[in-house]
């Protein structure tokens, strides 16, 4: 699939097959993230892959916008011991949202759907991920991002809308 064919197919998918991705996958999908930039090179991330299905179900309850039956879970993490100083600490965000941005790019260009379900800032929700994969207080969850067989394939469509651009 070409780059622009993925970013326009790539949408949310929040219907799953029980159908296991391979290890082979998964390691795309963390390659890709990892190529990510990030503010001065420091790559403040850390990446849980999920596949036990206990701790699947205990992710899915983790906040209202997690219960998705997907046999594999991401969740990008903010390591704040790799992340910027102060005042520029908050940048390990926006890091990390480039790399989940490459995993769901990664995901839709092979043929996987993808929901990426928001952890950080909700505080009861980085509290029960957190305590759910015994993260230190230096690893922030951003988010979970469940990825599977699609049950149905989504065509791509495209969002532009000239009312959002502005030149000058």
């Amino acid at each position: 699939m070409e780059l622009l064919d993925a970013i326009l197919k790539r949408r949310s998918i929040r219907r799953f097959t029980k159908d296991k991705i391979n290890i082979e996958k998964i390691d795309i999908l963390l390659k890709a993230a990892m190529s990510a930039p990030s503010a001065a090179n420091r790559k403040p991330w850390e990446f849980y892959v999920i596949t036990d299905e206990k701790i699947l179900n205990e992710l899915r309850s983790a906040s209202k916008y997690t219960n998705y039956e997907a046999s594999l879970a991401i969740i990008v993490c903010g390591n704040l011991t790799k992340a910027l100083d102060e005042p520029n600490t908050s940048y390990w965000i926006q890091d990390c949202s480039a790399a989940s941005e490459n995993i769901l790019l990664a995901a839709t260009d092979m043929n996987l759907g993808s929901v990426w379900c928001g952890v950080y800032p909700q505080k009861d929700a980085v509290d029960r991920v957190s305590r759910i994969l015994d993260l230190s207080s230096d690893l922030i969850p951003l988010n979970i991002i469940y990825i599977g067989y699609p049950v149905v394939n989504v065509d791509s469509s495209h969002e532009f809308d000239k009312d959002c651009i502005h030149y000058r």
